[in-house]
This record gives C-alpha cells, structure tokens and sequence, in this order.
C-alpha cells in the first residue's frame, strides 16, 4: 500500500471511530432508512446501452477542487434527468470534500434514484452507515484493506441488501476480487500510487471478465470515444465524475455525452 493510501486509510479508520462513538450502530439501526428496502443496483447494469454511474464529487486528490458550488441536490436531479442509472455520492470529506450528509439528501429528494456510497470503507460500521442514509450500494477497494476486512465489509453488505462495488486495478486485485465473491466489479483506470490514468488497465483487465459478471470502468474516461471503446470490451458501465463536474452544470455535460454516443 502506498504511503498515500496508508495516510487516508489511518484518517478514515479516526472519523469512522469519532463517528461510532456519536451515533452508536443501535442510532443508525433506528433510523427509518435502515429499514429501507435497497434498490438492485447490480440489475441495473444488466440492460443493454451505456449505463453511466455519474459522480457528485467537489474535489479530489489528484485535481483538487473540482466544483464550487456544492448543491449535491441540485446536481443529482440534473443528472438523473439526462439519464444517469446511478449515480456516486462522495461521502469523503478532506480529500473529496464529500459528506454523509449529501447521501441523505439526495436519497429524501430522490427516492427512485440508485445511489452509491463512495467512500474509503475501512469497518463494516461504515456499511450500516451507508444503510442508514439511504445507499443501495458501497464501494470495496481492494488495494486499501487486507482480505480479511475486505470479506467482513463485503459480508455485511450483502447481508444488509447493499450491492458491494469491488474495485480492482491490476490482475492480483481482480484474483482477490474474485475470491471474495464479487460478481459486481469496478475497474479503476487510475494507479492509486500514482493517481495516473491509463485507459490500458481497463482494456488489459476487461480480458478477465467473468461470465455473468457486471464490470464497471472507471477513471480517465472523458470522451465518447472512450465508452465505445470499452463498451466493446465487454463492461456494463462507466462511472465518471470529473468530466461532468468541471462544467458549471454537470447534469448539461452528461446530457451531451448521451447525444454523442447516440448519435
């Protein structure tokens, strides 16, 4: 792991602590969400097109600040309407800017919407938080934790109805992957240690896919050219955040692209 990884694993690990010792799992387990029957979010990707996972993301570690105006809201109705089949809630504050808080919102002004906690998980508390705030699926990144946290939060999810998002970016991650399970996988174009794109990953690991399996591309992806090449290849979806968060309506900026690929 990287130093730059064991950094974030180490803050995340403090605010998943400070935030069990406020709000207890019985809290979360209480709240009328908890109690919410998820979307099926892996079905979603079964239909046959370019199904997007579009990100609401203000900053990131390789960027920096991506977007001002921090209207999770406001942007997640907008790209619902230019046809996003999930849509990715960075809940991550320091390098992302993200809060839990914008999942909450987006699931109350959104009830119909897929929606995708984007997080380090680093306890499975994190998961019955994700539950708890209305998410229908997390994220598993498999260069951040060892195996046997990454089956503990893999389990807990399943268990609780959350689609786990296993993310890979190299062939001794997608073995791990597989091992524990995972049938909906997200490979990430970008090289953790470097934070570099190289749309290679996507095409070199694409090889692997599974029979019956959804495949998620990640990262680097910006242009029309770019799905159609890895739709061919054999992945479900795309999620992209950047490309659409640059622009000042990010809703307008996916409705493009879906004019580009249908055109």
């Amino acid at each position: 792991m990287s130093g730059f990884l064991k950094k974030i694993r180490r803050l995340t690990e403090e605010r998943a602590m400070k935030a069990r010792q406020a709000v207890p799992i019985k809290t979360l387990e209480a709240n009328p969400l908890y109690a919410r029957k998820p979307h099926d979010a892996k079905a979603a990707f079964r239909a046959d097109g370019y199904n997007i996972i579009a990100e609401v993301k203000f900053a990131s570690p390789s960027e920096g600040v991506i977007h001002e105006k921090g209207d999770a809201v406001k942007i997640a109705g907008g790209y619902l309407g230019a046809g996003a089949k999930m849509l990715s809630i960075l809940t991550e504050p320091q390098y992302f800017k993200g809060k839990l808080d914008y999942l909450k919102s987006v699931r109350a002004a959104h009830p119909e919407a897929i929606l995708l906690r984007k997080d380090f998980m680093v306890t499975p508390y994190q998961v019955i938080e994700a539950k708890a705030a209305g998410a229908d699926a997390i994220l598993i990144i498999v260069a951040m934790i060892e195996p046997e946290l990454a089956k503990d939060i893999f389990d807990a999810a399943t268990e609780l109805g959350l689609a786990p998002l296993v993310e890979v970016h190299d062939e001794a991650e997608m073995e791990a992957a597989l091992k524990l399970g995972a049938d909906f996988i997200g490979v990430n174009n970008r090289n953790l240690k470097t934070l570099k794109t190289d749309l290679e990953i996507g095409r070199r690991l694409a090889q692997q896919k599974p029979k019956d399996s959804v495949f998620i591309c990640e990262s680097g992806l910006s242009k029309a050219d770019d799905l159609r090449d890895m739709r061919g290849r054999g992945y479900d979806g795309f999620l992209m955040g950047t490309t659409f968060m640059r622009e000042a309506d990010p809703g307008k900026a996916l409705q493009k692209l879906m004019g580009e690929l249908c055109a």
